[in-house]
């Protein structure tokens, strides 16, 4: 039966960070990963843990002000986006945004919102929250939107 969502109770950094790598395993390809919720509340951090799941050893930051940061993994792309100052989702068509999926091409992409229309369709959100019984706990729900993002799921519970 395929999974189509997941859900997990995360506390602290460190946890979100080690949900992120676990993530990254089940990436054994290119994907399209929507990541949704208000600030501060672990979007780059859990794209921290994606990235050094795919191999990265240096600092992740949000690419608040460059739009994206590209990451050249071994043989693997991946692209961390952070929309929130986007004026406009036409700028996306401006830098290029198309160049920057392709089938094994990991892209995290936080305030998708700001693109829509113009950005690929997700293969998975990644929606994180407050957890309502704990002051520092996180909410992940993931959501699967195509047959990869049913896949990761798969393989992240199978983990």
């Amino acid at each position: 039966m395929a999974v189509d969502s997941l859900q997990q109770t995360l506390v602290g950094e460190q946890a979100m960070v080690a949900f992120g790598k676990q993530l990254a395993q089940a990436c054994d390809s290119g994907a399209v990963i929507f990541l949704e919720g208000d600030l501060g509340m672990g979007k780059t951090t859990f794209s921290r843990g994606v990235l050094q799941g795919l191999g990265h050893q240096g600092a992740v930051k949000s690419p608040t002000y460059t739009l994206v940061e590209p990451y050249q993994l071994g043989e693997r792309e991946a692209y961390h986006f952070d929309l929130y100052r986007l004026g406009d989702p036409e700028e996306l068509e401006y830098m290029g945004i198309r160049d920057y999926f392709g089938a094994e091409k990991l892209c995290l992409i936080e305030w998708p919102e700001k693109g829509r229309g113009v950005l690929p369709p997700a293969d998975l959100i990644v929606r994180i929250a407050l957890n309502q019984g704990s002051q520092d706990g996180r909410v992940v729900q993931l959501n699967a939107q195509s047959a990869i993002g049913r896949s990761i799921i798969a393989k992240l519970v199978a983990l």
